[in-house]
């Protein structure tokens, strides 16, 4: 096995996050998701759909940060009516940042403090509402900490396991918060009542590490080490996906 980076295990563990959702369209925001996304695109799921970010599904995979890649190859139109009709029935898997993020899911990017008074404006609500009570959503969290994984969210931007529940059925037949993944760890819902599960740590990293890295009490059992990139992996993320190595300023290490 070749020596890899941490941003790369982050991409391979952001890539594990689509594994198994077949023909359906997949929404990865920054650097790391898409680089998640498309590498399971290019591996071991196919299927997946990827836009150009415009009106477009795309079946070929351009590296990031501009660098040259193939010409874009278009397998269909997708305008905001499809979309939306796509988003509504549950057949969209997004990956969304957190700056606040609690035990049970609930989200945060909308601002800092009251709601109604902010310490700090964030993005606003922006999809989380939508995407997470209409299909599935997954979140990556680029700096690990006390700060981001808090007991409460400030306000609620996209909905945890417990605010669907209360939703009844209906309300919350799409929703799943599949992962959240770091740059410490895995994380899924796993717990009791569907609270955080620590499913695995990356090279390097220990569990107490983590532990103390987040505000509220983790279940620990039966934690694993997130799987490291295969050399077929690398050589597509290195020479194809991210040439100039742009993950790494997001990730060092």
């Amino acid at each position: 096995m070749s020596e890899f980076t941490r941003a790369e295990q982050c991409a391979v563990a952001i890539a594990e996050c689509f594994r198994g959702d077949g023909e359906i369209l997949v929404s990865p925001i920054g650097n790391l998701p898409i680089l998640g996304a498309r590498l399971a695109k290019l591996t071991f799921e196919p299927d997946i759909l990827l836009t150009d970010g415009v009106a477009s599904i795309v079946s070929t995979c351009q590296p990031i940060g501009g660098a040259p890649g193939p010409e874009p190859i278009v397998e269909s139109w997708m305008p905001y009516r499809t979309i939306f009709e796509c988003v509504a029935s549950g057949r969209r898997h997004v990956m969304m940042g957190a700056t606040q993020i609690d035990r049970f899911g609930n989200q945060n990017i909308a601002c800092i403090g009251d709601f109604k008074k902010p310490k700090v404006q964030l993005l606003g609500l922006r999809g989380a509402p939508g995407n997470t009570i209409n299909h599935t959503t997954s979140y990556w969290v680029p700096n690990h900490s006390p700060k981001v994984y808090v007991e409460k969210v400030d306000v609620v931007s996209g909905l945890g396991y417990d605010r669907a529940a209360a939703l009844g059925p209906e309300g919350s037949r799409f929703h799943e918060i599949r992962r959240v993944v770091s740059n410490l760890c895995v994380i899924d819902f796993g717990g009791p009542d569907h609270a955080m599960r620590l499913v695995s740590v990356h090279n390097g990293v220990t569990i107490d590490e983590v532990v103390a890295a987040t505000s509220f009490e983790l279940v620990t059992e039966d934690v694993g080490e997130t799987r490291a990139p295969s050399d077929a992996e690398l050589t597509i993320l290195r020479e194809q996906l991210d040439p100039n190595a742009i993950a790494t300023k997001e990730v060092p290490g």
